[in-house]
């Protein structure tokens, strides 16, 4: 059988948030944005790919569900299959792929699976086609297929340029601090609906900045959240970046409600959250957690290993949280090595083979 490559990446929580496209084709943001990656032991993606001349066209399988690359309305599926190509011309073949990717998580539901997912495909394509790219053309590749899949290609803490270039080749992801420099950071996660969202996150960013009022003044705003992280993340000034973060997700948020028409990512449930970390924070006379939302319901909490029973406490009170889940800063995607792992069996392989001819 070919070479099975796996990869294992994880979500980002964006702390200021990319919202809004200058260049739909390229995804393109109109303002920089600001992340963390998260620790992939405790939150993932895992995504096998084998490359094979016998193959008759391209297959891809998420969370047991077969998807077709060609033809499809969804446009991540869509920008996927653009990189493969892209990958397969730098690397002078044309050998067809069978990708299966499983996440750890619930899918479409904010917790950026999208970004999770484009950093696994990129890195196991990447090393299937013996492909020595760099981190800032891989960053691009992943921005390709989703945007904020480039952050997820970097660990620590991220920094997704803007760029000003037409054809995007400036607007790349670097980290700005490694996981070791602020490894007491930690994202609480608040399951608070598994549903796939009513908008998705493309469609939602589109709605927004064409029909959004508010839209303007959010380019501008969210470049100054960026430039006061980049002052605090290198000093650990958590009351900065904690106030930073919510102004961002309340910002981001509110544009959405303001398109036409109007988008609802956040419940009550959502809500409730937001007041009782508020009311936790009052009660502490300083900044021990900040709330944010991405385009869906469920919350992930920013707070401190010190501060993580406390939250988690708070969240579990909550009529409506499902579940929690507490994931570090994580260091990046990485090739899996243990072919135990593989989602690609020796097994699976001459079945699909079969069925592709």
């Amino acid at each position: 059988m070919e070479r099975v490559v796996t990869a294992i990446a994880s979500p980002n929580i964006a702390f200021v948030k990319f919202w809004g496209r200058r260049n739909e084709v390229l995804n393109l943001p109109h303002n920089p944005s600001v992340s963390m990656t998260l620790d992939a032991h405790m939150i993932s993606t895992t995504t096998s790919i084998v490359f094979s001349g016998c193959f008759k066209k391209d297959l891809l399988y998420i969370n047991g569900r077969s998807h077709e690359f060609e033809d499809s309305a969804n446009e991540i599926l869509a920008n996927t299959h653009a990189v493969l190509d892209t990958l397969r011309g730098i690397a002078g073949t044309e050998a067809r792929a069978l990708v299966v990717s499983e996440n750890s998580f619930p899918s479409d539901a904010g917790i950026a699976s999208s970004a999770s997912g484009a950093a696994a495909f990129v890195q196991a394509a990447a090393e299937a086609l013996g492909l020595d790219l760099t981190q800032k053309e891989m960053t691009i590749m992943g921005r390709n297929i989703c945007g904020s899949g480039g952050r997820s290609l970097v660990g620590g803490f991220v920094l997704w340029h803007m760029g000003v270039l037409a054809d995007g080749s400036d607007s790349f992801s670097e980290q700005i601090a490694s996981q070791s420099h602020w490894p007491e950071m930690v994202d609480v996660i608040a399951i608070v609906d598994r549903k796939a969202k009513k908008v998705s996150s493309p469609e939602g960013l589109r709605r927004t900045w064409r029909t959004s009022t508010l839209y303007e003044g959010r380019p501008g705003f969210a470049e100054e959240g960026v430039r006061r992280l980049l002052r605090a993340i290198p000093q650990k000034d958590f009351d900065t970046v904690a106030e930073v973060i919510m102004r961002d997700s309340n910002n981001m948020h509110a544009t959405a409600l303001d398109a036409w028409p109007p988008i609802f990512y956040m419940t009550d449930v959502s809500k409730t959250i937001v007041y009782a970390v508020h009311e936790m924070n009052d009660a502490s006379g300083k900044y021990i957690a900040a709330y944010t939302f991405d385009a869906g319901a469920n919350a992930h909490i920013i707070t401190t290993r010190e501060n993580v029973n406390t939250v988690v406490e708070m969240l579990r009170k909550i009529e409506g949280v499902d579940d929690v889940i507490v994931a570090g800063v994580g260091e990046g995607p990485r090739i899996e090595d243990d072919m135990q792992k593989a989602l690609i069996s020796q097994e699976l392989t001459p079945i699909i083979r079969e069925r592709i001819r």
